[in-house]
């Protein structure tokens, strides 16, 4: 009886029923903008029919047994998976290497730090206009090419060609923004750990092995989490430069979702689509974090 009391008294407390007047607002918006749509996008990939006045009918699993189904679906997922490992190595590997070079330049850390996060803050359909002038059959970098007597490439007419412009474009966009991430995770690491490995004759790798990267696991796993999501929602470099062509080989999982939402009108089948892909993000996101816990 007294420690029902008790628990009772603590969560009526002052300070408990003021932490929750601050939070509130916090948790009306989450509930408002991110649980209900998540909870209603679930709904809707049990229904079909539309918007209209004819309205939605429960179908229960159709929708998802259609994504088993079809085979541009799988196709789909196929070009998903290989665009976002193709994009999550290098944007890794490079800004850590650009990352670790420039914590060494203090003489010009501040101007190539900037210079290398412009991308990160331009427009992605400015970015893709601007790959897609480029890239062309006539652009800048055929005619670069063919100055040297080499062969024009069709970037945006070959099914192979046309998937590396966009792996190109979203590593040059995510480049900069995990190269200042990786910085700020490298002023963390003490010094005195490179001075102590150096009278211990550590060389330089050694020292980027066992204490870069040790030193940087937090950073890794915010930076991988970040990027992974970053590739997995591509749409306007998909939109603005390929359309999804040629033959489907550039149609990534979020422009197909926008495909059947707004061009086929396919609600729930879309809606059934978007579900997976949150699915497939969550369990990349949980596998991610487990993996880095248990090292």
């Amino acid at each position: 009886m007294t420690s029902s009391r008790f628990k009772s008294n603590h969560l009526l407390d002052n300070d408990t029923v003021a932490a929750w007047v601050f939070i509130s607002p916090a948790l009306v918006l989450l509930l408002l903008f991110i649980v209900y749509p998540i909870a209603y996008l679930f709904y809707l990939s049990f229904t079909a029919g539309s918007f209209t006045s004819s309205g939605t009918y429960w179908v229960g699993l159709k929708n998802y047994w259609r994504l088993l189904l079809n085979t541009d679906f799988w196709q789909v997922i196929g070009n998903t998976v290989y665009f976002t490992v193709a994009t999550v190595i290098p944007s890794l590997v490079i800004p850590l290497g650009l990352a670790v070079l420039l914590n060494r330049s203090l003489a010009l850390r501040g101007i190539l730090r900037t210079a290398y996060f412009l991308p990160s803050i331009i427009s992605l359909v400015a970015a893709g206009l601007g790959f897609r002038w480029l890239f062309e059959q006539e652009g800048a970098i055929n005619s670069f090419l063919t100055s040297f007597g080499l062969q024009a490439i069709p970037w945006l007419g070959d099914k192979s060609w046309a998937m590396i412009v966009l792996i190109i474009l979203s590593t040059w966009k995510q480049l900069g923004f995990n190269m200042v991430v990786f910085l700020a995770g490298l002023q963390t690491i003490p010094p005195s750990r490179y001075e102590a490995a150096e009278l211990d004759g550590a060389n330089e790798w050694q020292q980027f092995w066992h204490i870069t990267l040790p030193g940087l696991r937090p950073t890794l796993v915010f930076t991988t989490i970040t990027t992974v999501i970053f590739t997995l929602r591509s749409f306007e470099q998909v939109y603005v430069i390929t359309g999804g062509g040629p033959l489907n080989s550039t149609n990534l999982l979020v422009y197909y979702i926008y495909q059947e939402a707004f061009a086929q009108f396919d609600f729930g089948y879309a809606a059934a689509a978007a579900t997976v892909l949150l699915g497939i993000t969550l369990l990349l996101v949980y596998l991610q974090l487990r993996t880095w816990n248990e090292n």
